[in-house]
């Protein structure tokens, strides 16, 4: 493994960061949550057709950069250090994987550009609002219990007669589902019979439809309530008995890597500004950043970021490192905007004060994509730490 990022990789990071200096700061970002669709359009429109962003892991087939995760592991940690709001995760990190895995070439020659350039942004829908366990992420996504089972419960999907599908319930907490064009819908399909997970289309201007953003904690991250009552939809891919928990986890697990470096980038975002302020404020005569336990305090700070930092990057080379490396970067995340609001003293406790930003998506991360407690549980039952591993799980005791 070569640690040593190309050229082009520089170039990614220098040039997302150049831009988001001048563009993402705390004051734009206040506007940007406060727009209808949660963050800048403009903005959002520069960076896909300058930049390309939303197409840098899409294949050149479909008018993408064709690059691996790495280099959208690169662009979401600059992303994460701006707390830039914007529908690339939801579009670039989670949905278009699912639709390169599961689509059928109709659907990815149709879908795939328009995501590459901008024009469509997309959201993934599952039901019980628990995007960790459906990825994979927490929990074993075969059992079906986040997805709902039989005949009721979760979202349901039926035939309706003519090739297509109707769906009826509800997702929770569904990443920028109030403002994307399209929406990737977990579904429960067969009742009892014949009870499996299918993966479905629908259009933001379906009939059934309802959409209603909800308040959440960190406005960066805007969730949405969707409603379904008999809205048409596409099934995505063929119903052949595709193993689409398998494609949910194989994404997760690389949507992880991406979420942990996007997470470094939050953590050295407040860290960087922490030690900004520190070299200003002054107490007894003297900046308070030249004293030794502030200096200390700082230290630690630093090597837990670059610890995280590190895990990230191997997590991008190898997704299945991805859980982890996610556990370590929210924990650091925490940490480090916890810390920052208290070396900021009294000023940092202001909601106004930016270091609140930080705090705010480092605790509704880890309520969307975690906890970290959950995330290594789940990462060392599958490695086999705690005994054998079925199933359900881990089976306590059993000695491997």
């Amino acid at each position: 493994m070569d640690a040593a990022f190309t050229a082009e990789q520089d170039e990614i990071r220098r040039t997302l960061r150049d831009l988001l200096t001048r563009h993402g700061g705390p004051g734009e970002v206040r506007a940007a949550v406060r727009t209808t669709e949660g963050h800048d359009p403009a903005l959002w429109h520069r960076l896909a057709l300058e930049l390309g962003l939303p197409g840098l892991a899409v294949a050149e087939e479909y008018g993408g950069a064709g690059c691996t995760a790495t280099e959208l592991a690169l662009a979401c940690e600059e992303t994460g250090r701006a707390l830039l709001p914007s529908p690339l995760l939801a579009t670039a990190v989670l949905a278009a994987p699912l639709i390169t895995a599961l689509g059928t070439p109709e659907q990815r020659a149709e879908l795939l550009p328009r995501i590459a350039d901008g024009t469509l942004t997309a959201a993934l829908a599952v039901p019980g609002g628990s995007m960790a366990a459906a990825l994979g992420l927490t929990a074993d996504n075969r059992a079906a219990a986040w997805a709902g089972g039989g005949r009721a419960g979760g979202i349901q999907a039926h035939p309706d007669g003519g090739g297509g599908w109707r769906l009826y319930g509800e997702a929770d907490r569904v990443l920028d589902g109030h403002s994307a064009g399209l929406l990737l819908v977990a579904a429960h399909a067969g009742g009892y019979p014949r009870s499996r997970t299918l993966l479905f289309l629908v259009s933001a201007e379906s009939e059934g439809l309802a959409r209603t953003r909800l308040t959440s904690m960190d406005e960066t991250r805007p969730l949405a309530r969707i409603e379904l009552r008999d809205a048409p939809a596409r099934l995505l891919g063929a119903d052949d008995g595709t193993d689409v928990c398998g494609a949910l986890a194989d994404t997760g697990s690389r949507a992880a890597a991406v979420l942990a470096a996007e997470a470094v980038g939050a953590a050295a975002g407040a860290l960087e500004r922490t030690v900004a302020y520190v070299k200003e404020r002054e107490q007894f005569g003297r900046a308070i950043g030249s004293f030794q336990a502030v200096k200390h305090r700082l230290a630690d700070l630093y090597v837990r970021v670059e610890a995280a930092r590190s895990a990230a990057y191997y997590a991008a080379w190898d997704p299945a490192a991805g859980p982890l490396a996610l556990a370590q970067a929210l924990e650091a995340a925490r940490i480090v905007a916890g810390e920052a609001v208290q070396l900021h003293g009294g000023i940092g406790f202001t909601w106004e004060h930016e270091a609140h930003l930080y705090v705010k998506r480092a605790a509704a991360d880890e309520l969307l994509f975690g906890p970290v407690h959950r995330l290594r549980d789940h990462a060392a039952g599958r490695a086999g730490l705690f005994g054998a591993v079925t199933a359900d799980g881990p089976v306590r005791g059993v000695a491997v």
